[in-house]
């Protein structure tokens, strides 16, 4: 582990041989769990009670997302029904709300999930995505690029606005520099 896991220690957990990898001033809350085949890109942030659990498969998580309280990542295994499994894979500039189900599924960049939705095994989401709070998204369903999406099962509610696409790098940006802040404070008390 480099000296920025070393801080975070009690939140990483090996798996298997298989150790979480932090990008560049990733942030991981100490009441949360980052569990084996798990790779954060830079500049991550993962809040209390949130866990990220690469037990069966990897996960891969892009630059700039932040992984918002209570949240669960998890994979779908291989198996004689699923050989290949499902890993999860999520792009960069996505924030992930509060207790968001994330499983094996592929998220692509600058997406917005809401609060409580669910996305399950299979599923595919497009870049500049929002999903609504409470949304479920099927297995194996595809979100395509430039729309909001509701309901369960989620379905196209309407077209992205323009401001709702500047709010992408928006609300990345702004928890890029809330977790600089609690990196900060850990350092500070250190």
């Amino acid at each position: 582990m480099n000296e920025r896991a070393n801080a975070c220690a009690g939140a990483l957990r090996p798996w298997r041989g298989m150790i979480p990898q932090l990008g560049e001033r990733v942030y991981v809350d100490a009441a949360s769990v980052v569990l084996g085949d798990v790779m954060l890109g830079d500049d991550c942030s993962v809040w209390p009670m949130a866990v990220i659990r690469g037990d069966m498969h990897r996960i891969r998580i892009g630059a700039r997302v932040s992984v918002q309280d209570g949240s669960v990542l998890h994979i779908t295994h291989a198996s004689d029904f699923n050989p290949d499994g499902f890993p999860l894979t999520v792009g960069d500039d996505v924030t992930i709300g509060h207790k968001a189900i994330l499983h094996g599924a592929t998220l692509g960049s600058r997406i917005l999930v809401g609060m409580g939705a669910i996305v399950m095994d299979g599923a595919v989401v497009e870049d500049e995505v929002i999903i609504a709070a409470g949304a479920v998204v099927p297995p194996g369903k595809r979100l395509e690029s430039g729309h909001v999406y509701a309901g369960n099962p989620a379905k196209a509610l309407r077209p992205l606005k323009e401001s709702e696409r500047a709010f992408f790098p928006y609300t990345a940006g702004n928890y890029v520099k809330l977790k600089d802040e609690y990196l900060e404070a850990q350092v500070a008390v250190s």
